[in-house]
């Protein structure tokens, strides 16, 4: 029998069971780039699927989100595989991907090997061999409890521990040759796809750098983060001194009733950090400009209140200053290609009376700080007058603050810049990790349903025009920072899965950002939920969630 298949209003007629690699496979001269997925009447499914219907195709390749995270997930997978046929099951006691780094994963192993340029290369040899042999990635259907026993046959305890929690009856397993793990999301359906990557020694493990999304078959040089690197050393420090690194140990600490000392010595550990970044401050009372950036979602408004108070107790008297409040006028506001208003840009703020009145400040001169009328488009004066005195201080929010051409006028001297983000330190288990801009989007989505009667959808919608603002404008720069803040709290996706959860599902299926939803509730899926009831009052958390004691 034969079905009709409708891709981009065109209809063409494949027999039944027709695997849809074959019809990618047929469109592929009409892409720029590899199709690594196929949504089926708008359900995402792997190229392996076969045809059993009348349906619409739409075709994902690896220049889209899904499919570049589709690309480093399979790649994860030869990565793992390669690295078990070159030291061997008995060699290895842990094989772990740890964080994003540059434009790829930072990776560690342990056991009996020592990690040098020579193993790396035979790593890499084997990795390329594979990817040649075109090895179909095969997918079986397991019920848990088979799982289980092959996950601690294979020593990957995490994964063990995760899948305790299973709330289905079945769980998904991917097999390349003899070699079998678990992957949270799809896969390309052979090696073959896997051509573009690269690998660096680092530290005491490895990056494996991936492609570009924009430019899926270039891979750009390793970009060292060494601060970036840093912070998320000491943040995986503090959840291997809580006793927990994987969402297992986190629903094991929820079911045995640990959650609220977790939440207080996570919490703990932030203010402590908070405290030695004022007393750095503090130190030197040169720094009249506390300079915050940070993308979206990232705590910045909240972390300004706490730094305050904290250089409040080192005798400083802090002045909370948003560099929103010097937006140009709205008529003279760029526009970005699709002709709406680029408020991400650095043209959107007027740079000049921003450097005219912090100069005067500098100097000892009384000024006016205007506050934007956003419902207006325009600055307005309202009888704030500022005089900067010796133990004065501004604390400046913005997310150019970091870049040196928005304050080009103030002496270096006279600046401390910090950067703020939230590095989830969390990991599904040792070979999944948790996004970064995963744990931003859903803060992002809770809190814009909350202050700003916005549904999910349009949240989801506008995140990729908000991360290309940030690429632009604020990663660039993080490393000039003079002090980092990870504003990620271990224990926050148990809390915002509650909020998260009923946003998500009001997605219909015949919208845009139906496949993006379905992805992230099946990531929540994995997190046991907890009350919000017993999260301090000056949380991070409470910036997203509601019920916070500063005003943000």
């Amino acid at each position: 029998m034969d079905y009709k298949v409708t891709i981009d209003g065109k209809v063409y007629e494949y027999p039944e069971g027709t695997a849809y690699q074959t019809i990618a496979k047929d469109c592929q001269k009409d892409y720029s780039w590899d199709i690594v997925l196929v949504s089926v009447n708008h359900k995402l499914q792997e190229l392996s699927k076969k045809l059993v219907s009348d349906c619409e195709l739409r075709f994902l390749t690896t220049a889209s989100f899904i499919g570049q995270q589709t690309y480093r997930r399979s790649m994860t997978l030869l990565l793992m595989k390669a690295v078990y046929k070159v030291l061997g099951h008995d060699r290895i006691h842990r094989a772990q991907v740890q964080y994003s780094l540059s434009n790829g994963y930072y990776c560690t192993l342990e056991g009996d090997l020592l990690l040098n340029e020579e193993l790396l290369g035979k790593i890499k040899e084997k990795m390329l061999e594979l990817a040649e042999q075109a090895m179909p990635i095969e997918k079986r259907n397991v019920n848990t409890d088979e799982a289980l026993a092959i996950f601690h046959a294979h020593k990957m305890y995490d994964k063990e521990k995760l899948f305790r929690y299973r709330r289905a009856s079945r769980v998904n397993i991917y097999r390349l040759g003899n070699f079998e793990d678990y992957f949270y999301g799809y896969m390309v359906p052979d090696t073959s796809y896997l051509k573009y990557f690269e690998l660096y020694l680092y530290d005491a493990g490895f990056v494996i750098q991936f492609p570009l999304q924009k430019q899926p078959d270039t891979v750009p040089p390793f970009k060292p983060q060494h601060k970036v690197f840093q912070v998320m050393k000491e943040s995986v420090s503090w959840g291997d001194m809580l006793e927990v690194s994987t969402v297992g140990d986190l629903n094991d600490c929820i079911s045995r009733g640990g959650m609220q000392d977790l939440v207080m010595a996570q919490e703990a550990l932030q203010e402590r950090k908070i405290a030695e970044i004022a007393r750095t401050i503090a130190e030197d009372r040169s720094r009249k400009f506390i300079m915050i950036a940070g993308p979206s979602s990232s705590g910045k408004t909240t972390f300004s209140h706490r730094l305050s108070i904290q250089l409040k107790a080192a005798g400083l008297k802090p002045h909370p200053i948003a560099v929103d409040n010097y937006f140009v006028e709205r008529e003279l506001t760029p526009k970005d290609e699709e002709g709406n208003y680029n408020f991400e840009c650095l043209e959107a703020v007027d740079v000049e009376l921003f450097n005219k009145q912090m100069s005067e400040l500098l100097s000892g001169k009384t000024v006016e700080i205007p506050r934007f009328n956003f419902k207006l488009g325009k600055k307005e004066y309202h009888g704030d007058y500022m005089t900067l005195g010796d133990e004065d201080i501004l604390v400046l929010e913005g997310i150019h603050c970091l870049n040196d051409k928005l304050s080009y006028s103030l002496p270096r001297e006279s600046k401390f810049k910090i950067y703020i983000s939230a590095l989830t330190q969390l990991n599904v288990d040792e070979h999944n990790r948790i996004p970064t801009t995963d744990g931003r989007l859903i803060r992002r989505m809770v809190r814009d349903a909350r202050t700003r009667g916005s549904g999910a959808a349009r949240t989801i919608s506008m995140w990729p025009s908000v991360r290309r603002g940030e690429d632009e404008n604020i990663f660039p720069y993080q490393e000039e920072a003079d002090a980092m803040f990870n504003s990620a709290l271990i224990y926050e996706l148990a809390v915002l899965k509650q909020y998260a959860e009923p946003l998500l599902f009001g997605i219909g299926r015949e919208e845009p950002e139906y496949l993006e939803a379905k992805r992230l509730l099946k990531f929540l899926d994995y997190f046991l939920g907890v009350d919000s009831s017993f999260i301090p009052d000056n949380s991070l958390v409470r910036e997203f969630i509601g019920g916070g004691c500063f005003r943000v």
